[in-house]
Formats: C-alpha cells, structure tokens, sequence
C-alpha cells in the first residue's frame, strides 16, 4: 500500500517527466508536432525556462539570507568545552539513592485492614 507522501511524490514525479518531454518536444520541433513557428516558439520557451531558474535561485538565495539573519549565532566553542569540563568536574554524590515505596493496591488494604 501507498502511503500519502509516496503518492504525492509519484504525482510530482509523472507531472516533472511529463511537463519535460512537451517542453524538449516543444524546443526541437514545434512546427512539426504543433504546427507552430519554429524561431519564436523556441526563444519563448527558452525565455521562459531561463526567467524560471534566475527567479528560483535568487529565491534560494533570498531564502538562505533570510535564515541566517534570523537564527541566533552558536555558543563560541571555548564557552562550550568550558561547561564540559565543569560537568566533568562535579562530584558525584555517593549516598545511596532511596526507592520510592510503591504505592498500596487494593490487595495489600484489604489485607491490613482484616
């Protein structure tokens, strides 16, 4: 069985494969197979193609700007090794640690209570 995300993901997957069969059919023979001229369909999709990944890499980029202008800077490593080697150094306490008394069932009451 299929879960919910394999299907869109095979969704994604045939549209991709699909959109880029008509587009390379699109490019190298549009006057055959659509009946279209040739020169102009050929710079349009070009031109198109093109604007589409100038806009999604500057989306990219725009998008990693954003991430590292929000996310606050890491701890400088000294301030890290120094809480390190103070966990280290704490002592262990040695007394030995008490067992929670676990609490009454019915049985254990009804037994005190005869």
């Amino acid at each position: 069985m299929v879960s919910k995300d394999q299907g869109i993901g095979g969704a994604i997957l045939a549209v991709c494969v699909i959109v880029a069969i008509v587009y390379v059919l699109l490019v190298s023979v549009p006057k055959q197979l659509f009946g279209l001229n040739g020169t102009d369909v050929r710079l349009d999709a070009v031109l198109v193609l093109v604007s589409i990944a100038f806009i999604a890499i500057l989306a990219i980029g725009a998008w990693i700007g954003w991430t590292m202008a929000t996310t606050p800077p890491p701890k400088p490593i000294e301030e890290i090794t120094t809480e390190i080697d103070e966990k280290k150094e704490e002592p262990k306490s040695e007394e030995p640690v008490k067992q929670a008394e676990a609490p009454a069932t019915d049985a254990t009451t009804t037994k005190k209570k005869k």
